[in-house]
């Protein structure tokens, strides 16, 4: 199954829902995500899925403002699942459009991701392959944020282990 991050766009009052009561939050995630019936297809979703590590490997050496695993706030104790805010977002989807994939492509380095033991360990693998799969997650990532950015959400950050 391996480690994933997930977002879907979520309004300010089941974000402010999710803060006061996070056994709804984890309730209500289960349940857009319990089955292959996605509830509100017309929200955006996506993210980085198993690639999260990979693109916060090239975040880091840009001026790209964005920690997986920094951002956002914690909802539930586990830490399976943030909220982020629209304000967030609305941040993070100026700074993502602002950003060509060629420019987190040049800080591509397989040797050193392994070295720095960056999941899922598979750089050296396929190079290339993994290279263009970071910049199909990207995209992805990009499409969402500025989707919800559009919309005026916020989101819920899965973190699944």
């Amino acid at each position: 199954m391996g480690v994933s991050v997930g977002f879907i766009g979520a309004t300010t009052e089941e974000l402010d829902r999710a803060e006061e009561d996070p056994s709804w939050a984890g309730s209500y995630i289960h349940e857009l995500y319990g089955d292959d019936h996605f509830l509100m297809s017309d929200r955006p979703s996506g993210g980085p899925d198993k690639a999260w590590a990979g693109l916060q490997f090239l975040f880091d050496e840009t001026d790209i403002e964005l920690e997986f695993l920094m951002d956002g706030y914690l909802l539930l104790e586990d830490g399976t699942l943030f909220g982020w805010s629209a304000e967030q977002i609305a941040r993070v989807a100026r700074q993502l459009q602002a950003t060509p994939w060629e420019r987190l492509a040049a800080h591509y380095a397989p040797e050193r991701m392994m070295g720095e033991e960056v999941y899922p360990h598979t750089w050296r693998l396929d190079a290339e392959g993994e290279l263009d799969w970071l910049r199909r997650s990207y995209e992805e990532l990009v499409d969402f944020f500025t989707a919800a950015a559009a919309g005026g959400y916020g989101a819920f950050m899965s973190f699944s282990f």
